[in-house]
């Protein structure tokens, strides 16, 4: 028997243990609401919220408020500098670098060792059992994965304790068996410099079999790039015949779709989305035919809902009227800004990011969105509060006006370059555009610790371009699509080039 075909016989008893998402999923949820704080009523956050007094779902809400990043801010700072029993019980040694909010450059959420175990390497270990159960002819294991990771360093001075990206907690941190089936070197994979990575990710893999591939897409299509360049073949394929599947996440798969089916070519290749951040992992796609996601229901994350007709689109969206539902509550075709609970110490944490239900009998979902307006084509996650701060810091230094803009990601082309794309009306126009373009990049990178990731040496992200927007143009599409006047607004950053492409048409026609 194949080592994949042992494999299969042990995550099979998985397979049945998932049907309890189509007729048990209300029974879960409150199981894993009961369990968070159960585990917790001991924790300082816990006795001050009477997770001691609580026996229902009602209680949970009565006691504990919805928190953004700012909320749990002063807590979370706390636990860094090595403070126990804060938000979860014992002392958190790990803290994922995520993007940052209106206020900070970068968030750092917390990752205890339930978390980790309980919900993010229970997560890829379901993507494995249920490609194993759709694909009852792969031999993933008699090969290597191609596994791409980022990057940490020490968190403050407290001994052993890391800030990083998930990605490179979670190699950290892997079982060491894991690595005999996992490509790059654990050295080469938590190397902080990219274009270094990259080579060394291209030259230690491609003389492997590799059989599956695990990143974000535009990261991993910049190694495959590299790994084309240095085996001079034309398909992906003749480097690693027995690839099989791409296990995908972070961002949105679409732009990416076809550049990586013209990289391979091969019939038997598969794609697989997941739904895994740097608070947890949360959904995976258990049908090759359905681009929509199971909702996991048995790990260590309670889930409500917040319907987007009731979420105000400020960038602290924390009052009153915000009427949260649990899971067995949710219809079908609706926008949620999604809410978590989670064994890392997030309590009624709103992530920012909005999905829609194509299905209740399983929760399946798509990913509809942000709360806020941004960009995300690439992982860099900018957000408006980012865009306006980088637009005044460009205008004090040159003397020029903003009057209206918006701006997109122009995807990667077939050599793996991208950029963001900014229309910019100028009441007064800079001298130079391109020391304004600069300036701007430039800031945005100080104020954003992901998009300056993914500027590095230009090596993921490109220079910004701006393209000058002829008077009154805003004006003119607004008013055309009827929407001229009153509530209305220019949408600002927008992760699709809907928008731009019908305003750069209207540009180019006078």
């Amino acid at each position: 028997m194949s080592i994949t075909g042992i494999a299969r016989k042990v995550f099979a008893p998985r397979w049945r243990e998932l049907e309890r998402h189509y007729n048990g999923a209300e029974e879960l949820q409150r199981q894993v609401l009961g369990r968070l704080i159960s585990r917790a009523k001991d924790t300082e956050y816990g006795r001050y919220h009477r997770f001691g007094d609580m026996k229902t779902y009602d209680d949970f809400v009565t006691n504990v408020p919805l928190n953004s990043y700012e909320e749990l801010k002063g807590s979370i700072d706390r636990m860094r500098h090595g403070e126990a029993d804060v938000l979860w019980p014992g002392r958190v040694k790990w803290y994922a670098k995520s993007s940052g909010t209106t206020n900070d450059k970068s968030k750092f959420i917390p990752v205890s060792k339930e978390g980790l175990k309980r919900l993010h390497y229970k997560g890829g270990s379901d993507v494995v059992a249920l490609y194993l159960r759709n694909n009852p002819q792969s031999r993933m294991f008699d090969g290597k994965g191609l596994i791409l990771g980022g990057s940490h360093q020490p968190n403050y001075n407290v001994p052993g304790s890391l800030v990083g990206d998930l990605s490179a907690i979670l190699i950290e941190n892997i079982n060491p068996v894991v690595n005999l089936v996992r490509v790059p070197s654990k050295e080469t994979a938590l190397l902080s410099d990219f274009e270094v990575k990259r080579d060394r990710i291209a030259r230690e893999a491609m003389t492997k079999n590799v059989t599956n591939l695990s990143g974000v897409p535009s990261w991993m299509l910049s190694v495959l790039n590299r790994v084309m360049e240095l085996s001079g073949k034309t398909h992906l394929e003749e480097v690693w015949p027995n690839l099989e599947v791409f296990f995908h996440g972070g961002v949105a798969f679409t732009p990416y779709r076809e550049q990586y089916q013209q990289l391979i070519t091969s019939p038997k290749m598969h794609y697989m989305e997941t739904y895994n951040a740097s608070e947890g992992f949360f959904g995976i796609q258990d049908d090759p035919d359905d681009k929509s996601m199971l909702l996991m229901l048995d790990y260590d994350c309670f889930y409500e809902f917040i319907p987007m007709s009731d979420h105000t689109s400020h960038l602290s969206p924390l009052t009153s009227h915000l009427s949260p539902v649990p899971l067995w509550a949710v219809e079908k075709d609706k926008n949620y800004a999604m809410v978590i609970t989670t064994s890392c110490g997030l309590w009624r944490y709103m992530i920012g990011d909005t999905i829609k239900f194509t299905s209740t009998n399983p929760y399946k979902f798509i990913i509809s969105g942000r709360t806020k307006s941004f960009i995300n084509a690439f992982g860099e996650e900018l957000i408006v509060d980012n865009a306006e701060q980088g637009l005044a810091y460009a205008c004090q230094q040159t003397g020029a006006q903003v009057l209206e803009y918006t701006a997109a990601p122009v995807f990667m082309d077939a050599k793996a370059k991208c950029r963001h794309q900014w229309l910019i009306e100028f009441s007064v126009p800079p001298q130079d555009l391109q020391h304004f373009a600069h300036l701007l990049d430039t800031r945005l990178q100080e104020l954003n610790s992901d998009y300056e990731a993914k500027r590095y040496k230009d090596i993921t992200l490109q220079h910004l371009e701006i393209i000058p927007a002829r008077t009154g143009l805003f004006n003119d599409w607004l008013k055309a699509k009827g929407k001229l006047g009153g509530q209305h607004k220019v949408p600002r950053l927008s992760n699709s080039r809907e928008h731009i492409d019908e305003l750069l048409e209207m540009n180019n026609e006078q």
